[in-house]
This record gives C-alpha cells, structure tokens and sequence, in this order.
C-alpha cells in the first residue's frame, strides 16, 4: 500500500484525500484468499488532477466511467484505483453478445439439485470488489441493463429465482470505454446516469518522459525523449488522419522497450510493438519512415542503455 501512496504524494495528489483513502482500506477488510485479486499494476498513472476526481469519486461512494481515446490510460488508472484502496478486482469484459447469465450467474447442476453459478458481477458484489467493465460501450444496453440496480442508489442485484443480493459497501464498478472502435455504440443516458464520468485527457510528453524513466532507469535520457516525441508524432499524425490509430499503442512502445532492455535491436523491437500493428503495407510503411528518421537501422541494447 505504501508505495502508491508514496507515489500518489510525489503526484501532488492532496494529502486530505490520500488521508481519506487510507481510512478506507483500514475500515473495510479484504476477506481471506481475496488478497490476490488485488492487483499490482505493472505501470502507474501520471496526472494529480485526474487521481484527485477519481479518488474522490469512489470515496463518495459513486461509480465510475472513464472515457477516452485510445493510449490515455483508463485500464491502467482503474487498476491503480484497486490498488490504491487495496480491493480485489474482477475485470469484467463486455462484447457485443454478452448477457445477463454470463455477468450475474447460470444455473448449474450441482450434488443432484440446481445451484446458482456465479458470475463476475456477482462475486464482485458479493466481497465488496471493484468491477472493471471494460468497453462498456460494446455490450448492448439491454444487457446491461440488469446493473441499474446495482449502479444507482438501491445497490442490490435481483438474481431471478433466487434471493436479492445487496451489494457490499465497498463494492464499486470502474467502466472504460473508447470511441470509434468497430462494435462500439453510445451508451443510453440510464445508464450514463449511474457513473460518475471522467473524460481521460491524452498523456502529455512531460509525463510519457516520466512514464519511461521510472520504468527504464538504465535508459539514457536522450532516447527516454525520442520515445516520447516519437509517440506524441504518431499521435499527431493520427489526429490529423495521416495514419490510423493502430499504431498509436502505448503498452506497445513500452513492452518495444522492454524488449530492447533484454537485447534485441531497437529497429526490430519497434516493430514488434509498433509498426506491426497496421495491417495495411502503405500505412506501415508511413510509420516505419517515421520511426527511422528517429533511430537508425543498426541501433543496438548499449548505445541506448547505460
């Protein structure tokens, strides 16, 4: 707990709030055999101002919505928040055939009778978890529409033919969802209702630079730079409809990066995370030129690394 706590103070998050947070946890016990759904998020989120709403928000007891494009980071804060709060997470999936059965639960045949095969929704619920529904925007409405009780302020979920289910305390849902993905829709205002939302700001280059320097330490500072201004001009190029998205991929770059910590050429690690990812040959082309122009074809592990 201490260490993002630690790294929220050095965010500037308000020591009131970080107070409150540590409040929580203590007050609300994780029951035994849930402590490893706890996660630890490989990466942290940059940004005070938007930790202090979502800190905030779950503090009051409201659930979230995280909106954004592509690469502003809404898996990694939402995990983050079960981290900092110390609350064993279920990471809900919604894809446009998912339904009310594969969230709250199926009948099963169990011992000679029916029993109630809990789904993830349900479980969450039930331990006073965080739910992370991510894409919500892709599951239809209709099927969602079986959390409206357990998003606004009666907080039970009704399994049919069994009891009402009153949801825990701590129990809280975390929803993130993209525009423009093939699959998405608007979701519909009863249930954009029952969120707090959050309009997830893209990373600035000061904080990418961040970002990369506290995962890569031995990375020379200069090339911690190029990385940043090599995704914010992919990024640019995006906004202005040069090139797609596809190649605008933050987890892609770092893992790129990581891989060329364990000795594969910068070029050829590039790809893998990055250029590889547009599937039309022109379009990658278009990023390959770019990322070229930044690092020449045979650079290696230890002109980057210290």
């Amino acid at each position: 707990m201490s260490d993002i706590i630690d790294f929220l103070k050095n965010e500037g998050v308000s020591e009131g709030i970080l107070k409150d947070v540590t409040d929580f946890r203590l007050s609300h016990k994780v029951n035994p055999g849930l402590e490893k759904r706890i996660p630890v998020p490989r990466y942290n989120y940059y940004g005070a101002e938007i930790w202090e709403e979502a800190l905030s928000a779950i503090l009051s007891g409201e659930n979230l919505l995280l909106v954004g494009p592509k690469a502003t980071g809404k898996n990694v804060l939402a995990e983050g928040l079960s981290q900092a709060f110390g609350r064993p997470q279920w990471d809900i999936s919604l894809y446009v055939n998912a339904d009310a059965a594969a969230l709250i639960g199926t009948d099963t045949f169990k011992n000679g009778e029916v029993s109630l095969r809990k789904g993830p929704i349900l479980k969450c619920a039930e331990e006073g978890g965080f739910g992370i529904l991510d894409e919500v925007n892709m599951a239809k409405n209709e099927s969602l529409a079986v959390l409206h009780a357990a998003l606004d302020f009666r907080h039970v979920i009704d399994v049919p033919g069994y009891e009402r289910v009153e949801l825990d305390e701590a129990t809280r849902f975390i929803g993130t969802m993209n525009y423009g993905y093939a699959g998405t829709r608007e979701i519909n205002e009863a249930l954009a209702s029952r969120f707090m939302i959050i309009q997830m700001p893209v990373i600035t280059e000061e904080n990418l630079k961040k970002l990369i320097s506290t995962n890569f330490s031995s990375l020379k500072y200069e090339y911690v730079s190029q990385f940043a201004e090599l995704f914010t001009e992919i990024r640019k190029k995006c906004e202005g409809g040069e090139i797609s998205s596809k190649a605008l991929d933050l987890r892609g770059l770092l893992s790129a990066i990581h891989m060329m910590e364990n000795g594969l050429g910068v070029n050829a690690a590039l790809q893998l995370g990055i250029v590889n990812k547009c599937f039309d040959s022109y379009e990658r082309q278009l990023v390959d030129d770019i990322i070229t122009v930044r690092f020449p074809k045979n650079l290696k592990r230890d002109k980057i690394f210290k």
